[in-house]
């Protein structure tokens, strides 16, 4: 799986405002149908999994990592709404190029996908997520797993969120040398599922570039993450009308399976893939599936306005 671990066929910059650019990094067939794939928190652009690069060279798929603002290349700023990432990557997919997309996600990538299926019905063809992040407000709200924490740090990050940021950013760059070890220290006590994932020199290296490469400069993406995931989303669930397909591990430990399922209850064209024994990483593993079944739907719709 040499081809997996690849450096990206094209990473660049794209601006999006006054003063502000989003980085990406694109993997597979640059004329293969387009997925944005939406990173977990805290990751950046190259979250992408091993297997999800190979499939999507082998079946032309172009596959975009965006960096979210604050971190990798992408310049820091604080959404107000979750919903207004959407305007930045309809920004970033017309400079590409890019009409019609799927867009996937993992964990703090669902809120911002989920949104741009929402406001941008007739660019999106489809949605897929793992693990991902449940609302904390609203009608739409459930309470419990990370978010819980998050809802009592957010009123501190959003007083003095910067000189933690730069604190952990440099602790990061410190640890640089023995990453891989601690990384192998955290598979030791992390669930079973996660710690086969993490056993994989693929996802491995996978890992550590994408941590080191995209805290390189700047660690801000997190903790305005948990700033606006605390906030009400700016949008309903009930207005993601296009398909979405969620996994999620029963044995989650972080964002907890009744999260996954609740979500889904509420999207009008949703499914629920429960994963049993597995855990929040465990779920990097299901990189083709999902691009499977993003692509199935794409070509259901091409057929239905066919025929």
């Amino acid at each position: 799986m040499a081809v997996a671990s690849a450096r990206p066929k094209q990473e660049g910059n794209i601006p999006v405002g006054p003063n502000r650019h989003i980085g990406f990094a694109e993997f597979g067939d640059p004329l293969g149908r387009p997925v944005f794939w939406l990173h977990g928190t805290p990751s950046s652009r190259r979250q992408i999994p091993p297997e999800a690069r190979v499939y999507a060279e082998q079946n032309n798929i172009r596959l975009i990592g965006v960096d979210r603002p604050g971190i990798g290349t992408s310049t820091p700023h604080q959404y107000a709404t979750v919903s207004d990432f959407a305007d930045d990557l309809r920004i970033v997919a017309d400079t590409l190029g890019i009409d019609k997309m799927a867009v996937a996600a993992l964990s703090g990538g669902a809120p911002y996908t989920l949104a741009c299926a929402a406001l941008l019905p007739d660019r999106v063809v489809a949605a897929g997520v793992l693990g991902g992040v449940a609302p904390t407000r609203g009608p739409d709200a459930i309470v419990g797993g990370a978010m819980k924490v998050g809802l009592w740090f957010a009123p501190l990050l959003r007083m003095g969120g910067r000189p933690l940021r730069v604190l952990l950013s440099l602790l990061i760059q410190s640890a640089r040398p023995v990453a891989a070890p601690v990384l192998d220290m955290y598979a030791r006590f992390a669930p079973q599922a996660d710690r086969e994932v993490l056993a994989s020199p693929e996802f491995k290296a996978m890992f550590l570039d994408d941590l080191l490469g995209g805290t390189r400069k700047q660690l801000a993406a997190p903790f305005c993450d948990v700033i606006v995931f605390a906030r009400d989303w700016g949008f309903r669930l009930d207005e993601v009308k296009v398909p979405v397909r969620w996994w999620h591990g029963d044995r989650d430990h972080i964002i907890p399976f009744s999260h996954g399922a609740h979500v889904v209850s509420r999207l009008p064209d949703a499914e629920l893939v429960e994963l049993p024994s597995e855990s929040h990483l465990s779920g990097l593993g299901r990189g083709q599936e999902i691009l499977s079944a993003v692509m199935k739907i794409w070509d259901e719709q091409n057929l239905r306005r066919c025929c």
